[in-house]
């Protein structure tokens, strides 16, 4: 078969065993995600061993370390894939929730219940944790999934798919609703993205490249996940003994990430305190710096190596050790540079004043706003979903991360007792 026969025959498959999700009870799909993770964590040492060849390979091929640390899979890694599942388990139903109910005058009874989308496809990149992630989530949310990860992963994949579904297999729920899309054919992506009518949405996960291809190409609807031009702001009245911690755990964390920092902005009254030792401690933490004028004197004088920093330099998602600094003269003129340059995901700003934080906050057009604290926090199983099928930056349907209820849309259901329009 080709691609396009190929996707086609998964979502038709993925979409009759859907109704083993629809019609299975809440009490029903936890205990799916149970098995899941008892699955993974039984067979642990053979998910680590499939992804040990993938990252030989990807050494081998010569990939970035960086992109590297998104592909590794470690024994705490995967014991946090099962523990995001049993978290996911342990959340609230989100199907069957009655969102709006009235009776009208003519005694017609309505109600507006959350529903499955359906199918549901995944496009995502070396981040094998997605493969669990996604699959928990859409199951529980009644979503029967394609997932596509890169061919980097295709090891790594193809062992927690097989778990999942054998885990399934224990259970009422079909093993068919789980369906891994081959890897090895890009053309599987396009064929994915125009099967309109066979599948109901694609969310893409990974590089703005990525992102945009798939938004650009695909005819069936998406939701745009989040590129992370993400900022950090120190006003002019932020306590540095906070502000210091919060942009280095921004920005070093885990650099791969979307929520990690690639600019840090310092208002100008605080910079000749500030800006020495934020330099110093990023460049000893193996950051490369590209600065504005200001922020290159300054490096300048005290022995830290920079770069002038380009327009490319302001909007560029790096993923790596390596960050943009740059001095402002207010709140608006941070939000302006934010506004110019960033990718509406997450910004932060350090402030003990106020007035500064509601301003910022109202001129932040951003999934998530952070006060006084990490950007890293911009996260699923942080911010109490357990997991996240994604973080979205756009504005329609669903911002910021993506939880069960992000992966439900809505049926009105009107009861009544014979009652016909005249």
């Amino acid at each position: 078969m080709d691609a396009v026969e190929i996707v086609s025959d998964l979502a038709l498959k993925a979409r009759a065993a859907a109704r083993t999700l629809s019609t299975a009870t809440g009490t029903e799909r936890k205990a799916a995600l149970y098995a899941i993770a008892a699955a993974i964590e039984t067979r642990s040492a053979e998910i680590l061993k499939a992804n040990a060849e993938d990252i030989a390979r990807a050494k081998a091929e010569d990939m970035h370390p960086q992109m590297q640390d998104r592909l590794l899979l470690t024994e705490s890694r995967v014991a946090g894939m099962a523990n995001g599942a049993r978290l996911v388990a342990d959340l609230p139903d989100p199907l069957g929730q009655v969102l709006r109910q009235s009776t009208l005058p003519n005694g017609l009874d309505l109600k507006q219940v959350s529903v499955p989308f359906g199918v549901i496809g995944m496009v995502y990149e070396a981040r094998p944790n997605v493969t669990v992630d996604a699959a928990v989530i859409l199951l529980m949310s009644g979503n029967a999934a394609l997932l596509r990860g890169s061919s980097t992963a295709a090891a790594s994949n193809q062992v927690l798919v097989t778990v999942i579904r054998d885990a399934l297999a224990t259970t009422k729920i079909s093993p068919e609703v789980i369906q891994l899309v081959p890897s090895e054919d890009r053309a599987t992506v396009k064929a994915l993205l125009n099967a309109r009518g066979k599948v109901d949405l694609v969310i893409p996960r990974g590089s703005a490249a990525l992102i945009r291809m798939v938004v650009d190409e695909s005819t069936v609807p998406t939701i745009e996940t989040g590129a992370g031009v993400c900022h950090v702001y120190v006003d002019e009245f932020a306590d540095i003994e906070k502000a210091l911690p919060i942009l280095i755990n921004s920005k070093t964390h885990r650099p791969s990430v979307c929520n990690a920092a690639e600019t840090l902005l310092v208002h100008r009254a605080i910079a000749p305190t500030f800006l020495p030792m934020a330099l110093k401690a990023l460049s000893d933490a193996g950051v490369i710096l590209h600065a504005d004028a200001t922020a290159q004197k300054v490096a300048e004088k005290f022995g830290i190596a920079s770069t002038p920093a380009t327009d490319q330099n302001w909007c560029t998602e790096y993923g790596i050790l390596e960050m943009n600094v740059g001095v402002v003269d207010s709140v608006d003129a941070a939000a302006d540079h934010i506004a110019k340059y960033g990718t509406n995901h997450t910004e932060a700003i350090v402030t003990e004043k106020k007035e500064n934080a509601d301003r910022f906050i109202a001129l932040a057009d951003c999934a998530a706003v952070m006060v006084n604290t990490s950007t890293r926090f911009t996260d699923g199983e942080q911010m109490g979903f357990g997991a996240e099928i994604g973080i979205s930056n756009q504005k329609l349907h669903a911002r910021g991360p993506m939880g069960l209820e992000a992966m439900t849309t809505t049926t009105w259901i009107v009861t009544g007792d014979g009652q016909i329009r005249s």
